[in-house]
């Protein structure tokens, strides 16, 4: 390889596994009939003027595996984190109990399921998109060090290893649709 041009693989690399950690988070925010902290997550609550995540007003808590408890720091919000769990369109129904809501989650239909599943694949296109962006930023760095004097060698050395960096990625990411598609469709 060249001693003079590089290729910051490093950052390729980095730049993909961000988009599976990524996918991995949205994973972890599809209910699929067992309790889970990480689904209120992307749950906004009205607070103070101003729309704030629930885990900035709220404890949540996972006692059982198919209950959630939510203990609100301050009594004036407990109505709001109410209306914003029933609204969020998880299926869920908060049962309140001073500052205190206790979230049963319910078993999931065969339809829910299929439509969690649809859900789940298009969380995993959105990462296989993301991963081949970044290849093909990583092809237009090896296109400019060509054109900077590169040698046709040291091209294809680094395009063989972007993509071979592209494909461990997207089998990841289907690795990782399999399987949460399975836990998913587990009744």
């Amino acid at each position: 390889m060249s001693d003079d041009i590089e290729i910051d693989i490093d950052a390729i690399i980095k730049r993909m596994d961000g988009a599976l950690s990524s996918l991995k988070h949205d994973f972890s925010t599809l209910r699929t009939g067992r309790a889970s902290a990480s689904m209120l997550d992307t749950i906004m609550v009205d607070a103070y003027g101003a729309m704030t995540p629930i885990s900035q007003v709220a404890t949540i808590n996972v006692p059982e595996s198919r209950m959630l408890s939510v203990n609100v720091w301050d009594k004036g919000l407990v109505i709001a984190v109410d209306k914003a769990i029933r609204n969020s369109g998880l299926g869920i129904n908060p049962v309140m109990d001073g500052t205190f809501l206790r979230i049963p989650i319910p078993e999931l239909n065969e339809e829910r399921r299929t439509e969690l599943s649809k859900v789940a694949g298009t969380y995993a296109e959105n990462a296989r998109i993301s991963v081949r962006n970044v290849r093909r930023d990583g092809m237009d760095q090896i296109k400019k060090a060509k054109s900077d004097g590169m040698g046709e060698d040291d091209e294809k050395i680094w395009q063989d290893e972007v993509q071979e960096v592209t494909d461990k990625l997207i089998k990841s990411i289907d690795a990782a649709l399999e399987a949460k598609q399975a836990e998913i469709m587990q009744v």
